[in-house]
C-alpha cells in the first residue's frame, strides 16, 4: 500500500512538472556587460540567493563589451546547449533599460530558460534551439519586493529574481507572465550558405586571445566543398557590403601546418570555418572585425 502511494506521488510529481515547467535542476546561470569592478553582478546573486540557499549561482561571462548585444546573443549560442536542460539563464546586456522593451523568458526547444530583455538577445539562440515558447514578465508579480522605484537595474530587480523563483519551482513557467507569439527581435545579419560554389557567412566573434576569426560556416556545409587538409581557400572579408581585405588561407588541421606568421583556415572548437595567422593576431594585423555587419565569402582557389 505505501509503495503504491510512493508510486502515485512520483507520478503525480512528474506530471505537475511536465504540466507547468518547473526548471528542476536549481541552476542560474548569469551573463552581462557589467564586468567585475563594482559590485552589480554581486547583487544579482544576492538577490538570487535570498530567493533559496539551495540554488546553484554561475557565470557564463560578464565581460560583454558595453551595450554589444551581439556578442550578448554569440556567447549564449556557444555555451547554453552545453549546461543541463532546465538551467536558467539571465542575460543583462540592456541598453535599453526602461524603454517599452519587453522582458522574456523564453524556453527553447531543449528544455533551458533565458531571462533577458527582447533586445536581439535571443536572436541566434532562437534559431539554433529553438522556442518551445516565450512569456513576458508580470512584473506585478515577479519583482523584487520595494523595488519598483528603481528604472535602471532590471538586471538585480526583475530578472535575476525571475530566474531564481524560476530555477527554485518557486513559480512554474506558466507563473512568468502572459504568453506570447514565438518570435523574438531579430539582429540582421549573413546566415551561412553555400552558393555557386562560394560559401557565404557572418563573422560571429573573435577569438580575442590570439586574433583568430570566427565564422558561422559549419562543417557540414564545408564538407560539401570536398576539401581536403592542404587546399588553398580564397577569403574576402566584408564590413557593411564593402571589401576591407582578401587573401589565400590553406585548410589546415593545426596551426603549424603553415609557417610562423602565415594565414590558414581551420575548424574551431565549434566546428565552424576560422582563419588565423600562425602565431599572430589575425584581427589586429588587418582590421578585421566581427558583429552582425561583418560577413565573409569563401571559394576554393587550388586543390591539392
Amino acid at each position: 500500500m505505501r509503495k503504491d502511494l510512493h508510486r502515485f506521488i512520483s507520478c503525480l510529481v512528474l506530471v505537475l512538472v511536465t504540466s507547468y515547467g518547473f526548471a528542476q535542476n536549481k541552476i542560474v546561470v548569469f551573463q552581462s556587460d557589467f564586468g567585475l569592478k563594482d559590485g552589480a553582478v554581486s547583487a544579482m546573486k544576492g538577490v538570487a540567493s535570498g530567493v533559496s540557499f539551495d540554488l546553484k549561482l554561475y557565470d557564463l561571462t560578464h565581460e560583454i563589451p558595453a551595450y554589444n548585444i551581439w556578442e550578448a546573443a554569440y556567447r549564449l549560442e556557444q555555451t547554453v546547449p552545453y549546461w543541463p536542460a532546465g538551467t536558467v539563464f539571465v542575460s543583462v546586456v540592456d541598453p535599453g533599460v526602461g524603454t517599452s522593451r519587453k522582458s522574456v523568458v523564453l524556453k527553447t526547444n531543449s528544455g533551458h530558460f533565458i531571462v533577458t530583455p527582447d533586445n536581439g538577445t535571443l536572436t541566434l539562440v532562437a534559431k539554433s534551439l529553438g522556442i518551445a515558447e516565450i512569456r513576458e514578465i508580470d512584473e506585478a508579480v515577479n519583482r523584487r519586493k520595494d523595488s519598483q522605484k528603481s528604472y535602471t537595474f532590471h538586471g538585480r530587480d526583475v530578472y535575476a529574481y525571475t530566474a531564481a523563483r524560476l530555477a527554485a519551482g518557486t513559480i512554474s513557467y506558466e507563473q512568468v507572465g502572459p504568453v506570447l507569439p514565438k518570435e523574438v527581435v531579430n539582429i540582421p545579419y549573413q546566415t551561412a550558405v553555400l552558393e555557386g560554389g562560394k560559401l557565404k557567412g557572418n563573422i560571429s566573434i573573435l577569438d580575442v586571445q590570439y586574433g583568430n576569426i570566427w565564422t558561422n560556416i559549419t562543417a557540414d556545409l564545408i564538407s560539401q566543398l570536398q576539401l581536403k587538409y592542404g587546399d588553398v581557400l580564397h577569403v574576402t572579408f566584408f564590413h557593411k557590403g564593402k571589401k576591407v581585405y582578401e587573401t589565400n588561407a590553406p585548410y589546415s588541421q593545426t596551426f603549424g601546418a603553415v609557417a610562423e606568421g602565415q594565414p590558414l583556415s581551420y575548424l574551431n572548437s565549434l566546428m565552424q570555418l576560422s582563419f588565423a595567422l600562425n602565431m599572430g593576431d589575425f584581427a589586429a594585423t588587418h582590421h578585421i572585425g566581427s558583429g552582425s555587419e561583418w560577413s565573409v565569402e569563401v571559394t576554393v582557389s587550388r586543390k591539392q
